[in-house]
């Protein structure tokens, strides 16, 4: 494809978008594919060889026009048009509303003009106008450009002058002209539905990549802002005084922030729970991050202090990255062991390796969690579950389980697919 071509298929319509090559400012630009390209060019190769066709036709017959000299001119600036004018029809920038016109003038300025240089027994007998078949591309001009009711007005005119030109309705002559007229109509119709579905295309990508990066972002907030927000608030409430009117204005400033997190979320299709401050950290992703890493090495800093790692006597490997991500949706899980259990609850942590995927389960030995809270959670904008946990499994392509029965503690399972790869994730340090 050529830098041309390339920058043809940018500004055709709103196509799908796909995100290549890179810019001098080192971010990388949308290149956006149509199908209305293949058309065009369909349409160019259809005038060159049309125009071939037409002129073999006047050829054969060159001896049989009245005024043959008349018709070598005409084909002669016909042929001319054509090779100047090729480009035009490669796509829609360069195929203007005036190049439409001009190019239907000359198919109709052939039309009429045959009826002049040619004898009245051949046109009588049905034989083909100095443009012939050419004509149709004109008209396909048209359809591709403007759709179907530019289409429907171009072909009827080309049928007045057909039958002009004729001056009967001979079976034949009605027809071709029905032919061009329904065929030009179908074409334009199709191009319609085309663009409208690349819109809709388009519309889904944006939507879609808009999600996700507001998924990553709200994330990061619950990771980081929303954290040190309500720890400044309960700390403040325990202090007292100034700092408790300091810790009044974070969780005001909290639960504004939480509305908006939640607010912006497109798809509501999780459950969610809030959880908390304080956790240990599960460690930085390597640099590499598509090399293989031992994920019970990220999850030993987990094990003591009350909770017990439990896992294959091997390492258990997975990309780095989504190790990072998974150690991580674990230390959110067992933040919020801390908080809704206690400082000093029992949890334990068991890591399953299984031939296609990686599977590793959070239990603790609390209370349990009643029926409809971590969807209520959701509702308050309290997302930790959703983002920290549910979020980074959804990106690797795994899922993220709660068992609870009231009474006998939770269980949180979560599974990852080996192979897996966060499609826009970041590991690092998560709370839930």
């Amino acid at each position: 494809m050529t830098d041309a071509d390339i920058q043809d298929t940018r500004a055709t319509g709103a196509g799908a978008q796909d995100e290549r090559g890179a810019g001098a400012d080192g971010r990388r630009k949308p290149l956006r594919m149509s199908v209305e390209l293949p058309l065009w060019r369909a349409l160019t190769g259809y005038r060159i060889l049309t125009l071939g066709y037409a002129l073999c036709l006047y050829a054969v017959a060159y001896r049989r026009y009245a005024h043959p000299w008349g018709a070598a001119a005409y084909m002669a600036a016909l042929t001319l048009w054509t090779a100047l004018t090729w480009r035009r029809t490669t796509s829609p920038e360069r195929c203007t509303r005036q190049f439409l016109l001009v190019d239907l003038g000359f198919a109709v300025g052939g039309i009429l003009l045959t009826a002049v240089i040619d004898t009245q027994a051949r046109i009588m007998g049905g034989s083909p106008t100095l443009p012939s078949i050419w004509t149709a591309g004109a008209v396909l001009g048209f359809a591709i450009k403007g759709g179907w009711r530019w289409a429907a007005v171009a072909s009827t005119i080309v049928a007045a002058v057909n039958l002009v030109e004729r001056q009967e309705l001979a079976r034949d002559t009605v027809h071709n002209v029905v032919l061009v007229w329904v065929a030009s109509v179908a074409i334009g119709y199709v191009v319609e539905v085309a663009r409208a579905s690349e819109r809709t295309l388009a519309r889904a990508l944006q939507l879609d990549a808009a999600t996700r990066e507001r998924e990553r972002l709200a994330r990061d907030i619950h990771d980081s802002v929303l954290q040190v927000l309500a720890m400044v608030q309960r700390r403040g409430a325990a202090i007292g005084g100034e700092a408790a009117e300091l810790g009044r204005m974070a969780g005001e400033q909290e639960v504004a922030l939480r509305t908006l997190v939640a607010g912006g979320l497109v798809p509501r299709q999780w459950a969610a729970e809030d959880g908390a401050e304080d956790g240990a950290a599960a460690p930085a992703p390597p640099a590499d991050r598509g090399a293989p890493c031992d994920l019970m090495a990220l999850l030993a800093p987990h094990a003591g202090g009350g909770v017990t790692l439990s896992g294959p006597g091997t390492p258990v490997a997975l990309p780095a990255a989504a190790a990072a991500e998974l150690a991580a949706a674990v230390g959110a899980a067992l933040d919020n062991v801390r908080v809704h259990v206690g400082a000093d609850a029992r949890a334990w942590i068991l890591v399953e390796d299984e031939p296609d995927a990686v599977i590793v389960t959070v239990r603790d030995e609390g209370p349990g969690i009643p029926e409809g809270r971590l969807a209520a959670a959701e509702r308050e904008g309290r997302l930790g579950a959703a983002l920290s946990i549910r979020g980074r499994l959804r990106e690797l392509g795994g899922s993220a389980e709660w068992i609870s029965v009231p009474g006998q503690g939770t269980e949180v399972e979560l599974k990852v697919p080996k192979g897996a790869a966060p499609e826009g994730g970041r590991g690092g340090r998560a709370r839930a």
